[in-house]
């Protein structure tokens, strides 16, 4: 059955600044970094110590075997925001040469529409990724498991040993920066381990740091990166149905990239700002190709620093020449086919 968004569909115009300083952004995206140290501090040291103990060495196991493996490679961002089901279908036909990070939430819905992802990557310390593994999917959780001896995870060193257990694949490891010295001397004494991956608390933000500083690719196109709930008579967390839709909570309102309003949490709303400091601050080359959500959105227009663009668009600009195979294969038009010109 088809998709059908009643709502407008037209880019808001660009803005040539963010509302909020950078500076401002920032400070407001890492306001909760109190409370979340305090809740996680215990379960990231036990988790740490576990995988230690199972691994060896992080070092040894470390994302900087990966290191400039991909330089030169436009890479996509796969979030799990509702808008990714619009594009979901697309993602196996890309361009080959471009790589595609999911997060791991989305790992039954990669595998069951064949996106051939390159990089699954966690940042849960907590097991609600080993339930999302499979929850929504067609197939059973040991058969998404066992889909897994022939896929790559990148993992935060936090991660529940669990799903390191059930994860039959190769695994690389990365570290987390945590603003408090205190908790970083205690990570230490367990190992040093300094291949830090900043996340502004996201897990797509940890691919897409992931993805810019040790892939070095730095063409990042995002997809299934709302940070908002869908739009429709019931809101939607996922392009699947989860155990998020059932208790919404507190939300707020905002817009998205067509001007049209919309909800989101507080947190996830935090995240976009996270996000567009990045892309303000970082040199890079930034396309959003959700086709949907917040991220650039703001009352006045989409930022500038992050292009908007939709997913066909993106696909056409990394394989354009596709167009001229003819003529470079058979430059005397021998088949007799029409004459193509691009413009």
């Amino acid at each position: 059955m088809a998709v059908i968004r009643e709502i407008s569909l037209d880019f808001q115009p660009y803005i040539m600044q963010a509302p909020m300083q950078p500076s401002e952004a920032h400070k407001q995206a890492c306001g909760s970094d109190d409370a979340t140290m305090k809740y996680w501090r215990e379960t990231w040291l036990k988790n740490i110590t576990a995988n230690k103990a199972r691994f060896g060495s992080f070092a040894k196991n470390s994302i900087g075997q990966l290191y400039n493996t991909s330089k030169g490679r436009p890479s996509i961002i796969a979030g799990s925001g509702p808008s990714l089901k619009f594009v979901i279908d697309k993602l196996g036909q890309r361009p080959e040469d471009m790589l595609l990070v999911s997060c791991l939430h989305n790992f039954h819905y990669m595998e069951d529409k064949n996106a051939n992802v390159d990089y699954y990557i966690t940042l849960d310390a907590g097991p609600i990724t080993i339930t999302e593994v499979s929850e929504g999917g067609t197939k059973t959780p040991d058969e998404y498991w066992d889909l897994t001896k022939d896929r790559t995870l990148i993992a935060y060193i936090g991660t529940d040993p669990k799903l390191l257990d059930l994860w039959q694949g190769k695994i690389y490891f990365y570290n987390a920066p945590i603003p408090s010295a205190e908790i970083i001397a205690e990570i230490d004494a367990i190992e040093k381990f300094q291949c830090y991956v900043e996340s502004g608390g996201c897990v797509a933000g940890s691919a897409l740091m992931f993805t810019k500083g040790y892939l070095n690719s730095q063409v990042n196109v995002f997809v299934g990166m709302d940070l908002s709930f869908s739009n429709g008579p019931k809101m939607q967390f996922h392009s699947w149905n989860s155990s998020y839709d059932d208790n919404i909570g507190n939300v707020i309102r905002t817009c998205d990239i067509f001007g049209n309003s919309c909800f989101s949490w507080p947190s996830y709303y935090n995240f976009k700002l996270w996000f567009e400091v990045v892309a303000q601050q970082l040199p890079g080359i930034y396309i959003n190709a959700t086709e949907g959500g917040i991220l650039g959105a703001h009352r006045d227009g989409n930022i500038i620093h992050i292009k908007q663009m939709w997913l066909d668009q993106v696909f056409d600009m990394f394989s354009l020449s596709r167009h001229k195979e003819r003529d470079a294969v058979d430059p005397e038009n021998e088949t007799g086919q029409p004459i193509k010109v691009l413009i």
